[in-house]
């Protein structure tokens, strides 16, 4: 496509999910990609949903992407920025610090390197997980150095554009730090929860609602991936762990004694600060305002969906989001439904109107 910003031959190290799928999107925009991976299947794979070509001798990329685990990231990064002499070359992975590091500590030249990390992802990996609007409207990180230049290296932006991420420009610590905190140690905060559920009676599990489901929908990930994650990026996941657990120590202190002073202010307070953070996370295209929810009951049965997006369509009213949740035992669902607030009321009564049964509003 003539519109693209990214004009260099890009070669692509990592047929998996990431890999495959930043070179379907290049490759849907006229890039010559060419791939590589240490299982020519997934080379074989990659090239059939048409990620690109495999790579040739005769090659000479401007652009190498590195998208293979972290730990073998830095290696791999120092071998291409040997065998392209003349080449930027960067990688995806979810830490940086670690990998600059390495890569100084192997000598070598970091003035062609620039790490960057795509807040983007899915729960399954490998080049058949591949799309090509994996990328769509997320954030890319930039995380520069001092042995590179922008100007030099902007050829990795021309990338993150073209594949319809947004540049964000951050320092390696910065973004190590950042990672930790959205990212690292949810993970570690919802696999431990979801491990406190092998335990519990089928009771219990039976009841599971919409709240233990948030809180536990990112445990099933790949064990072995994110002990190389947690122990590159050990340092600040510590840090934000020790302040958690002073919040914990706080929480069974106040629960020891509810009579107590103050523990119930404790609890109240912890609730309220809760508040205050989640109301910081950006919500749809980055916009922090809050949007209402309610609540629509649904029958269990095939079209039901569908009728009430249409209706909701059909009111000129633009869903923000959407939840679905099933009821256990019961022939029924819940579709919890994100609009601006302004709109919230005339939803409700017209929705009421034409009988769908709200549950709930917020």
């Amino acid at each position: 496509m003539s519109d693209r910003r990214l004009h260099e031959q890009v070669h692509i190290i990592g047929a998996g999910l990431l890999g495959t799928s930043i070179g379907l999107a290049l490759s849907a925009r006229g890039v010559d990609v060419t791939l590589a991976d240490q299982s020519p299947t997934a080379v074989r794979l990659a090239v059939d949903y048409g990620a690109g070509r495999a790579a040739r001798a005769d090659d000479r990329p401007g652009l190498v992407v590195v998208a293979v685990p972290p730990d073998v990231t830095a290696a791999t990064v120092a071998r291409a920025l040997d065998e392209h002499s003349e080449a930027i070359v960067t990688d995806v992975a979810s830490v940086k610090g670690s990998v600059l590091d390495e890569l100084r500590a192997l000598g070598a030249d970091v003035s062609r390197y620039l790490g960057t990390h795509p807040m983007a992802g899915r729960e399954r990996g490998g080049p058949i997980s591949a799309r090509a609007d994996l990328f769509l409207g997320r954030p890319w990180v930039l995380a520069g150095h001092d042995g590179i230049s922008y100007r030099r290296a902007g050829a990795i932006e021309d990338l993150i554009l073209d594949v319809g991420a947004v540049p964000i420009e951050m320092s390696v610590d910065e973004h190590d730090r950042s990672v930790a905190m959205v990212s690292h140690v949810p993970q570690l905060v919802a696999s431990a929860m979801a491990a406190r559920l092998r335990t519990a009676s089928n009771g219990a599990v039976g009841l599971a609602g919409q709240g233990v489901r948030d809180v536990t929908r990112i445990a099933s990930s790949d064990p072995g991936l994110w002990v190389q994650i947690l122990s590159a990026n050990a340092v600040p996941v510590a840090e934000i762990l020790t302040d958690l657990r002073t919040d914990v120590d706080a929480l069974l202190a106040a629960l020891a004694d509810p009579e107590a002073p103050g523990s119930r202010r404790a609890l109240a307070e912890l609730i309220a600060a809760g508040n205050a953070g989640v109301a910081r996370i950006p919500g749809k295209h980055g916009d922090d305002r809050r949007y209402a929810q309610l609540v629509v009951m649904i029958d269990d049965t095939p079209g039901q969906l569908a009728r009430l997006l249409t209706e909701i369509g059909e009111l000129g009213i633009n869903m923000e989001d959407l939840r679905l949740e099933h009821s256990p035992g019961a022939p029924i669902g819940f579709a919890e439904v994100s609009v601006l607030p302004e709109v919230e009321q005339r939803l409700i009564d017209e929705l009421s109107v034409r009988g769908w049964r709200i549950a709930g509003a917020s």
